[in-house]
């Protein structure tokens, strides 16, 4: 484990940060096995399934399975609950999740574009992510931010952006295959690589919301205290996020465009900001949340300052928030002259000056 480590020397100490341990304490407690990760509970919430029961009664169970759920992590956050005194159950709140979301995949709406294909049946929509699980890879990942840093990384194939600038645009515009892979092998991986010393399970992509299904059932087979990140485009429908809240530890989302305009010209997705920034809302009151921003050149006026705006109006002392510099051009970002190169060191110093300004938690 500490071999991993000395790649990345910053990582050693990132979870003892003050900043770290005051806006994200329980995600650092489950990366130390001081708490519980919380699929661990919702695997033992206890659901009775009956015959026939619509659609309409598994979500107002799913509603009332949640606020057990909140009841009992809380008593287990306070030790007042032991985790091995809770017994897995035949069919718990993960199965109803599990459920429900292959009841949405049959008019597929897990995120809002909504297309509305059966993709149990392997129908395609926009991601074109059919009914089988494609991973491109998975592997250990040194080079994400400090606290999450070495992370066990899934990429799975497909996506429902097109960013004209995408750095992994042969996962999202599928010029990759991908390979297919079980549930039960993917929490085999998933076991090990904690084993192996990663701090987390990061589902990422290209993006993870078409392969929500494969994510909790990996979850269901897995057998280890590890804790979820959802590292995502963050276009997730609210039914989505519904099946999330008590999943995932940390969200990890992509906060990209400050308007609609810039979204729908870079990355062919409408409606942009008042989906995005409602599932951020969404995220704060669920878990812990680390927000990345890659600033994008010649779009501080019109994205950069717009998010950080919002940020420190909404949820400033509930998140971190990552400035990104890192922007190359990739794939068909020559086509658009504007960023058609690398941020200035000035573009970022005023991003920068801009999130001291507003007293974000930030970091870079």
């Amino acid at each position: 484990m500490f071999e991993l480590y000395l790649l990345r020397p910053d990582t050693i100490n990132a979870l003892d940060k003050p900043m770290i341990k005051r806006i994200l304490p329980r995600y650092v407690k489950v990366v130390n096995d001081q708490a519980i990760a919380k699929f661990q509970v919702a695997k033992r919430i206890k659901f009775e399934i009956k015959r026939n029961m619509s659609i309409e009664d598994l979500w107002k169970a799913h509603s009332n399975s949640m606020k057990q759920f909140y009841r009992t992590i809380k008593d287990v956050d306070k030790g007042k609950i032991k985790l091995n005194g809770l017994k897995k159950s035949e069919f718990s709140l993960l199965d109803l999740k599990i459920r429900l979301t292959e009841e949405i995949m049959k008019s597929c709406e897990l995120c809002e574009r909504k297309c509305h294909v059966n993709r149990l049946k392997g129908k395609l929509g926009n991601c074109r992510v059919g009914k089988d699980c494609l991973i491109s890879s998975e592997h250990i990942h040194l080079g994400e931010e400090a606290h999450i840093s070495p992370s066990h990384t899934i990429f799975f194939m497909g996506c429902n952006f097109h960013c004209q600038y995408c750095q992994n645009w042969s996962i999202s515009q599928w010029f990759e295959t991908g390979y297919e892979i079980s549930s039960k092998e993917l929490a085999l991986r998933i076991e090990r690589r904690r084993k192996e010393g990663c701090r987390n399970v990061n589902y990422v992509g290209a993006s993870p919301t078409p392969s929500l299904l494969w994510v909790l059932e990996s979850l269901k087979y897995c057998n280890v205290n590890v804790p979820v990140i959802w590292n995502s485009n963050f276009y997730m429908t609210l039914k989505t996020m519904k099946i999330l809240d008590g999943i995932v530890d940390m969200y990890l989302p992509d906060f990209k465009y400050g308007n609609d305009k810039c979204a729908l010209r870079l990355s062919k997705v409408p409606n942009y900001f008042e989906v995005v920034s409602r599932n951020h809302l969404l995220a704060a009151r669920q878990a812990e949340v680390t927000v990345r921003h890659l600033i994008l050149p010649s779009h501080l006026e019109c994205c950069t300052f717009p998010i950080l705006n919002w940020i420190a109006n909404n949820i400033k002392e509930k998140c971190i928030v990552n400035l990104m510099d890192q922007f190359t051009p990739h794939w068909r970002a020559n086509e658009y002259p504007e960023i058609n190169r690398r941020i200035t060191e000035e573009e970022f110093i005023k991003a920068v000056n801009y999130a001291k300004k507003l007293n974000i938690n930030y970091i870079t």
